[in-house]
C-alpha cells in the first residue's frame, strides 16, 4: 500500500510540473522591427503573448514567404496567427504555427 502511494505521488508531482502546449491566437512579426527584441541580431520571428513578445522556435521568418516584402513581410507587418506551443526559457517553442487570414 506505501509502495503504491508513492508511486501515485511522484506521478501526480511530475505530471504538475509538465508544460502544457496551448493553442492561441496572437500577433508574429519580426522581433527586431516590429517588437524591439534586442536579444538577437537579424531578424527573427517572434510572437507576442499577453503584450509580451518572445522569439519562436520551431519556425522561421521565411516559411511565410518574403520576410521584407511590403504587403506581407513579417519585418513591414504584424500580422494574426493561430500558433500551438509552450514558452520556455523566454522564447515561444511552437510545435505548430499559421496565418490566420
Amino acid at each position: 500500500m506505501r509502495y503504491l502511494f508513492i508511486l501515485s505521488s511522484m506521478f501526480f508531482f511530475l505530471s504538475c510540473s509538465t508544460k502544457q502546449k496551448k493553442e492561441i491566437i496572437a500577433e508574429a512579426s519580426c522581433g527586431q522591427c516590429k517588437f524591439e527584441l534586442k536579444s538577437q541580431n537579424g531578424c527573427d520571428l517572434a510572437i507576442k503573448i499577453d503584450d509580451k513578445a518572445y522569439f519562436v522556435e520551431g519556425a522561421n521568418i521565411d516559411d511565410f514567404g518574403d520576410a521584407h516584402d511590403e504587403k506581407i513581410g513579417f519585418c513591414n507587418v504584424v500580422r494574426k496567427v493561430k500558433a500551438t506551443g509552450i514558452l520556455e526559457n523566454d522564447k515561444f517553442i511552437a510545435s505548430s504555427f499559421e496565418i490566420v487570414k
